[in-house]
């Protein structure tokens, strides 16, 4: 294993910029590219596509495979292994019914950004401390190691596999319709970086917005565990707390500080600078700058969700509809408690119980 930089390229590592910097630079530098580009068109994009484009179709077929593989996976660990693990714990029907979807994020997000940063930090890849070098000796169809193809495979697929699992398998939320957009855009991104071999920015990219994936869903199940059974379990509490508040801050520093001063000062100055002829060096900033856009789009859910738990109210996930089922469950529940109360002989004691499992309901806060 090693990185595809080679040792031909500066020794000395680049400070990394400001914001600044990177409206200054790359509005600069892209500017100068698109009065260069006097032949830029359709026949011009055609060209370059089927000159630098490779991708073989036995990889193709790899990918189909390995994404109906994780809709299988997902069917089979959510019916034998998450599923049961929700009616054990006794969860309220609307957590029983979400904790399948965040279990199996939790377990994905976990497993792919442990090997990108197996990757990034334990082998000899530079990209996270000299993100410039991830252009440094790029060559057309040039080599991708096996350690990044295979990280290539791994998301790729799963990615094709959340685009329909978005639509038919997870919850619909607010913000499903721009979930899918995301996916369809990082597939295009993964897809188009494999084939132009930008493999070393996208393991870049893979790295730092996975992380909050993982934080998120593990905030997630400890808020559907903190009320399960109708009890309040303090350890959970704490957990989701404290899970809610790195993920925030996590999501600005991975997402909106590092994501545009590393990767897209990289894709559009530094590409340049090491490859002045760089292939669809508009399309894949173009891309990037919506993903931006949306990770930008997503932190005001999250500032919202701040707000309210500075304000001590009830904190529901700002992305979920208002279920009417919902209400009715918890309404239900109530209604068997207090059934319960009226028909056993230890009245005293199971109206103690009753309103404890009330004030487990009505104090329940969904991230």
């Amino acid at each position: 294993m090693g990185s595809d930089a080679g040792s031909a390229g500066p020794v000395e590592v680049e400070p990394m910029p400001g914001y600044l910097d990177l409206i200054t630079r790359s509005s600069t530098v892209m500017l100068e590219a698109w009065r260069d580009c006097s032949s830029c068109g359709l026949e011009l994009s055609k060209r370059t596509f089927l000159d630098n484009a490779y991708i073989t179709w036995t990889e193709i077929a790899l990918f189909i495979f390995c994404a109906l593989l994780w809709t299988i996976v997902r069917r089979k660990l959510t019916e034998s292994l998450f599923k049961p693990l929700a009616q054990s714990c006794k969860l309220l029907p609307k957590d029983a019914a979400n904790m399948p979807e965040s279990a199996w994020k939790l377990v994905f997000y976990t497993m792919s950004w442990s090997y990108s940063t197996y990757l990034l930090f334990f082998t000899s890849y530079p990209f996270f401390h000299d993100p410039p070098s991830v252009f440094y000796n790029w060559k057309s169809g040039m080599t991708v190691p096996v350690d990044i193809a295979l990280a290539y495979l791994i998301q790729g697929s799963f990615y094709g596999h959340s685009i329909y699992a978005t639509i038919n398998m997870d919850a619909w939320r607010k913000d499903s319709a721009v979930m899918v957009v995301h996916h369809i855009i990082t597939l295009a991104l993964i897809s188009f970086s494999y084939a132009f071999r930008y493999h070393n920015v996208g393991i870049l990219v893979l790295f730092l917005h996975d992380i909050n994936d993982i934080q998120l869903e593990f905030t997630k199940l400890n808020v559907y565990l903190k009320s399960r059974g109708g009890g309040y379990y303090l350890l959970n509490d704490v957990l989701s707390n404290m899970g809610s508040v790195s993920f925030s801050i996590s999501w600005f520093w991975f997402r909106l500080y590092w994501f545009p001063l590393k990767v897209l000062y990289a894709t559009c100055v530094s590409s340049i600078q090491s490859v002045p002829n760089i292939p669809f060096y508009f399309f894949f900033n173009a891309l990037l700058f919506a993903l931006l856009l949306m990770n930008i789009y997503w932190f005001f859910f999250i500032v919202i969700f701040v707000v309210k738990v500075l304000k001590m109210k009830e904190v529901n996930d700002v992305r979920e509809y208002e279920y009417e089922d919902g209400s009715k469950a918890a309404a239900e529940l109530l209604k068997g408690c207090q059934a319960e109360n009226s028909d056993n002989d230890a009245g005293h004691h199971n109206s103690a119980q009753g309103k404890h499992v009330q004030n487990g309901v009505t104090k329940e806060k969904h991230l």
